[in-house]
């Protein structure tokens, strides 16, 4: 498993999204991890944008590596200079600037791809002071918020990113208590198959309400070990993804 994207042998640095540092969060924990080498279009990146702010994305370009890098290249430079833009001010409204990012990010997609090219994602913003995270789920698999033994779904809230030129996004926000946890999957760990029957939406509901682990690393390497072992072999059908934020007081 990999906690960072992943170079071909003499594939030159810039041909893939930027690696990223997971930036540590006061009271909590964040970490993404892909099993294996990334095949298809998922990446994640993650900004510190002030002391109290981090925000976080996981994207899913469509199309293999090869395809995408002309597109998920310049999204990733565009996610990190807008995020700073426009929630580095204390003053900034986190679920107006949510909207924005995303009309900006969707923007830079057709542009690079001078058309359509279709990229569900999830995009975050934790506020470490007020414990709050804002976000708009543009066509991704819903992220989990575990509360005990209830799992709250952040389903869809806009349509996926690189389709219409013209379309507005809605932001939603959660508050997270002491010990909940969010986890977020790509459409590689529902769509994960044994013979007939896919991994789906259920199961990882199933494994966030068993496991009660402290770390966000711990929860993603965890549930990719399940996918793994549900397959019975490595995963090579898709990328497949987990991302996790922990507060642990």
């Amino acid at each position: 498993m990999s906690t960072a994207a992943n170079t071909a042998p003499g594939a030159m640095p810039f041909e893939d999204p930027l690696q990223c540092n997971i930036p540590g969060v006061r009271g909590g924990e964040m970490a993404a991890v892909y099993y294996g080498q990334r095949l298809c279009g998922d990446f994640y990146d993650f900004v510190r944008v002030s002391p109290r702010r981090v925000v976080f994305a996981l994207f899913d370009v469509a199309g293999n590596r090869e395809k995408n890098r002309p597109v998920a290249i310049p999204l990733q430079k565009r996610f990190r200079i807008e995020a700073a833009d426009l929630l580095q001010p204390d003053s900034s409204n986190e679920l107006e600037a949510m909207v924005e990012l995303w009309i900006g990010l969707n923007a830079a997609i057709m542009r690079a791809a001078s058309g359509v090219h279709a990229c569900p994602a999830f995009l975050g913003c934790y506020d470490e002071e007020l414990h709050t995270l804002s976000y708009v789920n543009s066509g991704h698999t819903p992220a989990l918020v575990k509360d005990g033994q209830q799992i709250q779904e952040l389903k869809a809230t806009a349509l996926p990113m690189g389709l219409f030129s013209h379309s507005i996004p809605d932001s939603s926000l959660v508050a997270l208590g002491p010990t909940q946890t969010v986890l977020l999957v790509s459409k590689g760990v529902v769509e994960a198959r044994q013979r007939h029957e896919e991994y789906g939406l259920d199961r990882v509901k199933e494994y966030l309400q068993e496991v009660s682990f402290d770390s966000a690393h711990e929860t993603c390497v965890g549930l990719l070990a399940r996918v793994r072992q549900f397959m019975g072999t490595p995963p090579t059908h898709n990328d497949v993804t987990a991302l996790s934020l922990v507060r642990s007081r």
